[in-house]
């Protein structure tokens, strides 16, 4: 069978735009296969929305373990339950001061976490904890379950090699907040009052009281 190009195509100047078209086509391809992968997804809390965005192409591990506990609706209810400051100074046990508030699931899904996950170590994520960032928390490496964290100002001893964890592996940046900030920093501002059984990094008034209620989490 004989198959005849219009004559639109049978030109000169259409044959050679078709077969630029053509020879580009798989680098096109290819760029758009490389090219970041972003999840977006909205944290309602008491205090409002915080939308952020997901960097599924650089720490896919962290990314798809914080959306199983989004997907199954474990943080409806959850809360802002800690906030770690260096003004006013809450941290009498670390000589390593950060800014951070840290989340999790609801008290009913505190026990029905997933099998925790790798640590992807920002050396390798090229990743890092800047002003926005969220992150897993963890104590040892490859713990990280449902809880995370998000940091308010640069935060260098978070990432591989930072002296914040006595390992120096570092915690697993896997996103970054784009709007709400301001709510963020409200909840880092809040009451805070002694950490119950707080010891080490979590001794001091880290304990939000009361917590800042997390709405849900969905993706946008």
């Amino acid at each position: 069978m004989n198959y005849h190009l219009p004559n639109t195509v049978q030109s000169p100047v259409a044959f050679r735009i078709l077969s630029t078209l053509l020879r580009t086509l798989p680098a096109l391809l290819l760029c758009a296969m490389l090219a970041p992968a972003e999840v977006h997804i909205v944290i309602e809390t008491a205090f409002g929305p915080i939308e952020a965005t997901l960097d599924d192409q650089r720490a896919p591990i962290s990314v798809r373990n914080f959306l199983r506990y989004v997907d199954a609706r474990h943080y409806d209810g959850g809360q802002f339950h800690r906030t770690v400051r260096t003004k006013p100074d809450n941290q009498p046990g670390s000589a390593v001061k950060i800014d951070v508030v840290q989340a999790g699931v609801s008290p009913q899904h505190a026990k029905q976490s997933f099998p925790p996950v790798m640590l992807e170590r920002t050396n390798r994520t090229g990743l890092q904890h800047l002003d926005g960032t969220l992150s897993m928390a963890r104590m040892e490496a490859d713990s990280a379950t449902n809880g995370f964290f998000i940091c308010i100002g640069n935060q260098p001893s978070l990432d591989f090699g930072g002296n914040r964890n006595p390992d120096l592996q570092g915690f697993a940046a896997f996103g970054k907040v784009t709007a709400g900030m301001d709510v963020v920093r409200r909840i880092h501002q809040s009451p805070s009052g002694p950490t119950p059984g707080g010891a080490g990094v979590a001794l001091g008034n880290q304990s939000l009281t009361p917590p800042i209620r997390i709405l849900n989490i969905r993706r946008k």
